[in-house]
């Protein structure tokens, strides 16, 4: 039997490419794993909301675990409540846990280290990227994601809620990297080929949270009647 892996799934365009790599390589996935707010019942720093999540996972076909924490929350509840995650998968055999980082040493670092605590490691199917490739690629391989979260920062508000395509990565300022992975943005993939069916969405309304855009996405229950 191969090796179960564990999968930190944020939703957004990297978590995807990370996935398609993994699948193509025949790794078995045993589970998403994800941070959502209490209280928002929104994917934790995206923005996005429970329902277009759990979609997301049905469509892909994975079982979903979700890590809940509480609003503004402190690290130190944060990293508890990881960890117990962790060490539930641990208990049943898991050794591996997947994210889709591409450059940020520190992160990797980070995540490594908490991984260490509890018995595993970690892997990064996109790792090290050039990260204009990578965009080029997702555009190529036919995924389809929205901008949900933009840091006002460095981009401007008319960013969020925008398709990402060859026109939004042409748009984007020299000073953004193209996949976000300073945070720019975040996204939230709706279409491509780790799915057995899109998960049909609209925009809603975008707001400022301390300097962040937000467009909220909802899903269209009409278009998935049909």
């Amino acid at each position: 039997m191969p090796e179960p892996v564990l999968f930190c799934w944020s939703g957004g365009k990297d978590s995807a490419m990370a996935l398609r790599v993994l699948q193509r390589e025949k790794v078995s996935i045993i589970s998403l794993l994800t941070t959502v707010t209490e209280g928002y019942e929104r994917i934790s720093m995206h923005g996005v909301r429970r329902e277009l999540l759990w979609r997301q996972a049905e469509s892909i076909g994975l079982p979903l675990h979700e890590v809940l924490i509480p609003p503004q929350c402190v690290n130190a509840t944060y990293e508890a409540r990881m960890e117990e995650a962790l060490r539930t998968f641990a208990a049943q055999g898991v050794r591996r846990v997947a994210f889709g980082d591409i450059f940020l040493e520190d992160l990797r670092a980070y995540r490594e280290g908490k991984l260490a605590r509890v018995g595993m490691s970690a892997i990064f199917p996109v790792w090290k990227r050039e990260t204009r490739e990578l965009a080029a690629e997702f555009c190529a391989a036919g995924f389809r994601a929205i901008t949900v979260c933009v840091d006002g920062k460095v981009l401007d508000c008319g960013f969020a809620g925008r398709e990402l395509n060859e026109q939004f990565f042409r748009d984007l300022p020299p000073h953004a990297d193209p996949c976000g992975e300073n945070g720019e943005f975040h996204t939230f993939v709706f279409d491509g080929p780790i799915f057995k069916q899109p998960v049909h969405c609209t925009t809603g309304e975008v707001v400022d949270r301390d300097g962040f855009y937000f467009c909220d996405l909802i899903l269209d229950e009409k278009a998935v009647s049909v």
